[in-house]
């Protein structure tokens, strides 16, 4: 697994329990498992099938996945519809 700078920063600037949870999520539980099925509510945002995004709880985490990497790009709120 490969996590961009962009999610890096993205996950320092949550609030602390977002913070916690989007933490534990992706460096405990997704790491101990790797599997896709794992992830919640995941869709495909290309033709390609290497970008795509998932929600955990109030926020949506894009990532990208080519072959066996997975590199977490963003993680931003969901936003109000």
């Amino acid at each position: 697994m490969r996590y961009a700078r962009s999610f890096l920063v993205d996950l320092k600037n949550l609030e602390p329990s977002a913070y916690e949870r989007v933490y534990d999520f992706v460096f405990t539980e997704f790491a101990e498992k790797w599997q896709m099925r794992s992830l919640p509510e995941l869709r495909q945002l290309d033709s390609e099938g290497i970008f795509h995004r998932f929600t955990l709880d109030d926020y949506q985490i894009g990532i990208e996945i080519r072959g066996e990497i997975i590199k977490f790009l963003r993680v931003i709120p969901m936003p109000d519809v």
